[in-house]
């Protein structure tokens, strides 16, 4: 039951960038030797001083596209940051995303001498006040707690060269646009903007045109699109043996980097529980967790302490850690768009990934979406030991029968009592998806 990654072709070169020493040394330790997609189509236009759209599925670079171009610009065009202020500005919805974005400027910017800092809610007020007290090179900042600081007189925006509005789309979902005008309100209109989203619906677009001038446009995948070098598979497997399904997975030592999705909260917790119990070193990441809870997990998975992560979709965008082999949809999103993401997490910057997702009887709906949107059917992997032949076929829809050979109804259909669907929904809940009653029919069929 190994699930190994194949082999995919990788083509280009970072020396046809016409980036600088610095960043070039930079970016070889950390053994990037080829250039994704949307890094060498945006860097160009970039370096030339344009405004960009970029449109590219998460887990393709884009990070890289924006930050070393911007350390490029900063390098060569040095001055003091004023007191309070910044050079460049990247805004993000969410906290990990900041955190990520700003250590990978960190990273890039390894052989520059550039300052830059992160301010996200949740973390110290005072520290951050602190940092851009003495100016930034570089923000990185969510637009709730940079529209805080700005109006207390702490992030002084008036000098602001180079903006980035990362995630647009999902800035957008999460009610973020009114903040986002105010902040771009404050900054001068004489500046270089980027705008990078996983989609392009009619709102990104708009908001293009107020704060784009004569952009150029990257696209490098089609909406909604999966990243191809991932191994994509399904597993049919009653709700029950979901948890025996993950630990025999999980004896396969190439899952050595694991992901796994759950839709709530406290499923997250209970996964990690037993995960424990079994031995697995595994930690939790979801919205009800601190911000130094949010860290502490996310140091033990990157280091390799602990060997999986279990989040929910808080982690479906802006993770960004190297080396994770597989990702484990314990249970399918409801939203096609979030098994886009999720999956994303893995076969980052040219690597390789595989991605399992487990079904359940009741969620054959949320598969044929998630293949309907990606324009791809997943491969069905049935050599596992709690493969449900059952729970596999009952997702494809027998053909309707001719309306002369339907049965004609005795009666008219009466609307079931609030009562009968409480009990057989509660039945339902009980069984882990199947009501008693339907079982013990199934169990006679069977026999």
């Amino acid at each position: 039951m190994s699930i190994h990654l194949k082999e995919h072709p990788l083509a280009g070169s970072f020396d046809s960038l016409d980036l600088i020493d610095p960043l070039c040394r930079a970016v070889a330790e950390e053994k990037y030797t080829t250039p994704t997609p949307i890094q060498s189509q945006a860097i160009p236009h970039l370096l030339a001083g344009r405004d960009l759209l970029g449109c590219a599925q998460t887990g393709t670079g884009k990070t890289a596209a924006f930050a070393l171009p911007i350390l490029q610009y900063l390098a060569k065009n040095p001055k003091s940051a004023a007191r309070y202020g910044a050079r460049a500005l990247v805004l993000t919805p969410t906290r990990e995303l900041a955190l990520q974005i700003a250590d990978s400027f960190r990273v890039y910017g390894r052989n520059l001498k550039i300052k830059h800092a992160v301010v996200f809610g949740g973390a110290s007020y005072n520290n951050q006040v602190r940092e851009l007290s003495r100016g930034v090179d570089v923000l990185v900042a969510t637009p709730g707690r940079l529209l805080d600081l700005h109006g207390q007189g702490h992030a002084r925006l008036n000098n602001v060269e180079l903006l980035v509005l990362d995630e647009a789309d999902r800035m957008l979902d999460m009610g973020f646009l009114p903040d986002i005008r105010r902040i771009v309100a404050t900054i001068p209109e004489k500046r270089q903007t980027m705008l990078f989203s996983a989609t392009l619906p009619k709102e990104i677009l708009k908001l293009s045109e107020q704060f784009l001038n004569d952009p150029a446009h990257v696209s490098v995948t089609p909406p909604s699109s999966t990243v191809e070098k991932i191994d994509q598979r399904v597993l049919f497997v009653e709700r029950e043996n979901k948890t025996a399904l993950l630990h025999a997975m999980l004896e396969d030592e190439s899952l050595y980097r694991v992901l796994v999705f759950t839709r709530t909260k406290h499923g997250a917790n209970r996964t990690v529980q037993k995960l424990r119990k079994s031995g697995v070193e595994a930690e939790a990441l979801h919205g009800n967790k601190s911000q130094a809870a949010r860290v502490q997990a996310l140091n033990k998975f990157r280091s390799g302490k602990a060997r999986v992560l279990v989040a929910t979709d808080v982690a479906a965008r802006g993770l960004d850690i190297d080396g994770i082999t597989h990702v484990i949809n314990y249970e399918l999103p409801n939203e096609p768009e979030s098994y886009v993401h999720r999956i994303g997490r893995t076969a980052r910057a040219g690597a390789l990934g595989v991605a399992l997702s487990f079904c359940d009887a009741g969620e054959h709906a949320y598969l044929r979406n998630i293949e309907r949107v990606t324009k791809r059917a997943v491969t069905v992997l049935d050599s596992h030991p709690f493969h449900s032949a059952a729970i596999a076929s009952s997702g494809k829809r027998p053909a309707k029968p001719a309306a002369s050979a339907r049965p004609r109804p005795r009666q008219r259909s009466r609307k079931p009592s609030p009562r009968r669907v409480e009990s057989v929904q509660g039945a339902w809940n009980r069984g882990g998806g199947v009501p008693s009653g339907m079982a013990n029919h199934q169990r006679r069929r069977a026999r």
